[in-house]
């Protein structure tokens, strides 16, 4: 279902991939510094969820600027959560690169706001850029320290954005629930030598939903 979502004095395109049976929570997804919602790792990450019961809004921002990306994040958000369509008990944050630091950003910035509530239920975190190319000393871990509900980073172990022991050193500091799932001889890209990109993809996939499923359970009970 293709919607137009109101964004200052425009308007963001997104795409609800909606499950068959209703479900109550949600995932909203976005795309790195290049491409948009149509990225397939995207693609296929919210048909895979929806096969499974969680309704997945994925949306497009083109600005490279992380506050201007951020802001309409938010924007997303409180869409999703105003929708008389869809209502949901819970939503997961989720991107790809410079999407998943918009969505931590996200939630660190929401979490700070007085009428806060529990709706924003954890963070996924696809290949999240946490340095430049050949630049670990500026670590890209400002909102991740403050993040409180549960996170999921998928990463490749040969990531040039994320070096493996650095991101597993800023885990160790983070206050929030964590996981790591490494996607072996991955490049940022998630392009792997010797395996196809649909192979990746279907690991990428089965490693989110039982992440979320987990979360979800533990939720419930």
């Amino acid at each position: 279902v293709k919607v137009k979502i109101p964004f200052g004095n425009k308007y963001l395109d997104a795409i609800f991939s909606v499950p068959k049976k209703k479900l109550r929570y949600g995932v909203i997804l976005t795309h790195g510094a290049g491409g948009d919602m149509n990225f397939p790792q995207l693609v296929s990450l919210a048909a895979y969820l929806a096969a499974q019961g969680i309704l997945c809004l994925r949306f497009t921002c083109k600005g490279l600027n992380i506050a201007y990306r951020t802001k309409a994040y938010k924007t997303v958000v409180e869409y999703l959560k105003h929708s008389d369509d869809y209502k949901l008990s819970g939503v997961f944050l989720a991107g790809r690169s410079m999407g998943s630091r918009a969505a931590a950003s996200a939630i660190h910035q929401l979490s700070q706001d007085d009428d806060s509530d529990d709706f924003i239920q954890g963070l996924v975190c696809l290949s999240y850029p946490l340095h430049r190319p050949k630049l670990q000393s500026k670590l890209r871990d400002e909102d991740l320290l403050f993040i409180r509900c549960p996170v999921l980073f998928v990463s490749g172990s040969a990531d040039e954005m994320c070096e493996k022991q650095l991101l597993e050193g800023v885990a160790s500091k983070m206050k929030a629930p964590k996981k790591i799932h490494w996607i072996d001889g991955a490049n940022h890209g998630m392009a792997v030598k010797g395996r196809t990109e649909d192979d990746v993809m279907e690991e990428i996939n089965v490693q989110v939903f039982s992440w979320l499923r987990e979360n979800i359970e533990l939720d419930h009970k």
